[in-house]
């Protein structure tokens, strides 16, 4: 969709969808530059609906084929091995790292921290006596640390490599109000968006489990998408006060 100041507008909830859910595409997307050049023939339809019409036509192959679940480059889901061959002597850097509490606690010895991801509960090999999760990793020191649920909430995260959509900039405006994905199944939670200069800091209004660094965060007003961009770090604590009561004002 095109604005009056022919900014190409993101509309996910129009587009193909899996099943007969709506579900945004999460993805930081496009540039404007490559928006400009590019055609969606089947955007307007759901994914039921081409299913259909491809039944109609005679199709069944694709129609019969089964939904990818997991990451399409790595078909057998072994992301370890994927890392192995890509990087070759990656478990000799990385063997013998540890697994620690918060505190500081030693829990014990991992297989390296590229091997893990934030909020991984299962494959660590390691019993707690309460569910235990990755709430970070520090390649620094090679270090994972576990913790339980409430310790993946955070309240704030910072994102760079940014792709503006609706607002080309957020700059002067202060605090702009926002839904904010931070993974393909996140709902979207209420936040407030914040502009540093190539970076936007986003302040939620209630704490979010499992923000990731490395992963996409997206920024909607409605059913538009206003940018997005890479996360880099998450900030555990309290919503500030200032935020808090602009959110319930």
């Amino acid at each position: 969709a095109h604005d009056k100041a022919s900014t190409i507008r993101i509309l996910p909830n129009l587009g193909v969808v899996a099943g007969g859910n709506v579900v945004a595409a999460q993805h930081v997307g496009p540039a404007q530059q490559s928006l400009s050049r590019t055609l969606f023939p089947l955007g307007a339809m759901r994914k039921t609906e081409i299913y259909d019409e491809a039944r109609r036509r005679g199709f069944t192959a694709l129609v019969n084929k089964p939904e990818s679940y997991e990451i399409c480059f790595i078909p057998d889901n072994d992301y370890r091995g994927f890392l192995r061959r890509r990087v070759p002597g990656l478990e000799e850097r990385v063997a013998g790292g540890r697994f620690v509490l918060a505190d500081g606690t030693d829990l014990g010895r991992h297989e390296g921290y590229p091997f893990y991801t934030i909020g991984q509960r299962k494959g660590l090999g390691i019993a707690l006596g309460f569910p235990a999760y990755v709430v970070a990793i520090r390649p620094d020191t090679n270090e994972v640390v576990l913790g339980n649920y409430d310790e993946l909430a955070s309240t704030a995260t910072t994102v760079h490599k940014l792709n503006m959509g609706k607002l080309a900039d957020l700059g002067g405006r202060g605090l702009v109000p926002a839904v904010v994905k931070v993974r393909y199944h996140h709902a979207g939670s209420p936040a407030f968006l914040e502009q540093d200069g190539d970076q936007i800091r986003i302040y939620f209004t209630e704490p979010v489990h499992a923000i990731t660094p490395g992963q996409a965060a997206v920024f909607y007003d409605g059913d538009d998408v206003l940018g997005g961009g890479w996360i880099t770090r998450h900030v555990i604590g309290e919503v500030p006060e200032p935020l808090r009561a602009v959110a319930l004002a």
